[in-house]
Formats: C-alpha cells, structure tokens, sequence
C-alpha cells in the first residue's frame, strides 16, 4: 500500500498532463502505426506491375503457349507478392525474421 505522500504522487501522475516530450512520443508512436499497417512501396510496386503484365496478356489475347506461360508467370508473381505480404505481417516485429 502506498504511504500518504507517495499516494498523492500518484494521484498528480495520473491526472496530470502529459508534458510536451511525452506528447510527441505518443504522437510519432501513433503515426509509426498507421505507418506499419500501410503496404511497402517495394509491395506496392510490384504488385502493379504483375497486375499490368496480367492485364497485358489479357488485352493482347492468349493465342500460343507462350501467352499462357506469361500469364502463369505474371499470376505466380502476384501470388507470391500476396504470400510474402500476409507473412511479413504475421511476424512479430522483434523477430529476426520481420521485414522492418
């Protein structure tokens, strides 16, 4: 149990307001966050890309074998994006293994 100084210490820390370095870094805390549920531009860029080689393939026409390894290879490339995205994020950050 708390003596009656050490009670009223606590009882100023907690209603007191935070001062301004605990502030900001509640505030950058917050924003790196957000920042970790975004996806990586590295993700990002070649997701787009798999997709426009999909697409590409799609708008050109599959007419040879070559065409459908294309897009197996362009489809394979996107699932693998997906895959190492869902894996990066179900690493904890402190592992070794985490991308961050």
């Amino acid at each position: 149990m708390l003596s009656g100084n050490s009670q009223q210490a606590a009882q100023r820390a907690i209603s007191a307001p935070p001062t301004n370095g605990e502030t900001q870094r509640l505030a950058s805390d917050a924003i790196r966050k957000r920042l970790e549920g975004l996806p990586r531009v590295e993700w990002l860029g070649q997701t787009i890309a798999s997709i426009c080689w999909i697409a590409s393939v799609l708008a050109y026409g599959i007419s040879s074998t070559g065409d459908w390894l294309q897009l197996f290879a362009a489809s394979s490339w996107l699932v693998a994006n997906i895959a190492a995205e869902r894996h990066a994020r179900s690493v904890p950050p402190e592992s070794p293994s985490a991308r961050r």
